[in-house]
């Protein structure tokens, strides 16, 4: 896979990860606990068929005995699927994307102490930029007020997936017949989450309405774009795909107003615009450098 196609595919993991704030816009009133224990249930039912089918039967009985690095990532990716919908309960939606907007940063630093990887210039002047244009974005709103408690929530996605990164690019750097099968920590992150928000969902509640929404959040916004991440963190340096990652947060503003009447303000289009010209830099940069290599 060339670095340009594994670009693409991140960007198309963003866009697809960025529609749920549009779709539960269109929910039924359902609480935080049951859209995600949903959100979580069809995601895991999404990965169990698809991965039965590539790993066959076997997988069932391995995913009890996967090796200790399998379940820290299933953990990272249970936090990354429970925290965002409860910090959203605790906080503003602008306070939590400021809080992960800091995912790149806490990328970049791990992979520079726990895999010894330096970052060049470039990348981290991108980073600075597209966080700040992120900041701006929602600044405005979040000196409007919101929770400490529901921003220390929030701040557990970037964490948690910065952790994840760090755990996936790891494990790509053994031989390939010593790599543990890490799509099984993606699915025994969904069942995780699902356990864990079921007793919190209880009694379930949601409309047919509601659930086939969330179905198609736990598939095409959840299983499908975290599958392909993790085959990606074998082409990508995870900083480079936390980077790229704060697309979501330009496609959903595009989506709640495309797709629910929330047109954005100037100050959010001037800050997505920052972001944009961040990304779009540091991808020419890094195409211009491969260029010369060859």
């Amino acid at each position: 896979m060339t670095h340009r196609r594994a670009v693409w595919l991140m960007v198309l993991v963003t866009l697809l990860w960025s529609i749920a704030g549009v779709v539960t816009r269109h929910l039924d009133t359902t609480s935080s606990f049951e859209v995600t224990f949903w959100r979580s249930a069809f995601n895991a039912l999404a990965l169990g068929v698809a991965l039965t089918v590539l790993r066959g039967s076997s997988l069932w009985f391995g995913l009890m005995h996967s090796p200790a690095v399998v379940w820290l990532s299933g953990i990272c990716w249970a936090v990354m699927y429970t925290a965002f919908m409860l910090a959203l309960t605790l906080t503003s939606v602008a306070n939590v994307l400021v809080s992960m907007a800091i995912g790149p940063m806490v990328t970049a630093l791990f992979s520079w102490v726990f895999l010894r990887r330096r970052l060049p210039p470039r990348s981290w002047l991108a980073i600075g930029a597209a966080s700040a244009g992120i900041a701006w974005m929602f600044g405005g709103d979040t000196r409007a007020g919101g929770s400490l408690l529901g921003s220390l929530v929030a701040c557990a996605v970037p964490l948690a997936g910065a952790a994840n990164l760090t755990i996936l690019q790891k494990v790509g750097e053994r031989r390939a017949e010593k790599q543990p099968d890490m799509l099984s920590g993606v699915l025994l992150g969904a069942l995780i989450s699902a356990l864990a928000t079921l007793p919190l969902a209880w009694p379930l509640q949601a409309s047919s309405h509601n659930v086939g929404l969330l179905a198609m959040l736990g598939i095409v916004q959840l299983a499908v774009p975290c599958l392909l991440m993790v085959r990606l963190t074998r082409e990508l340096p995870a900083p480079e795909i936390a980077l790229l990652a704060l697309l979501e947060v330009i496609f959903g503003v595009a989506w709640a107003w495309l797709g629910a009447g929330e047109q954005p303000s100037a100050r959010v289009l001037l800050g997505g615009g920052l972001v944009l010209v961040a990304l779009a830099a540091n991808e020419m940069a890094a195409w211009r450098e491969a260029k010369v290599d060859r």
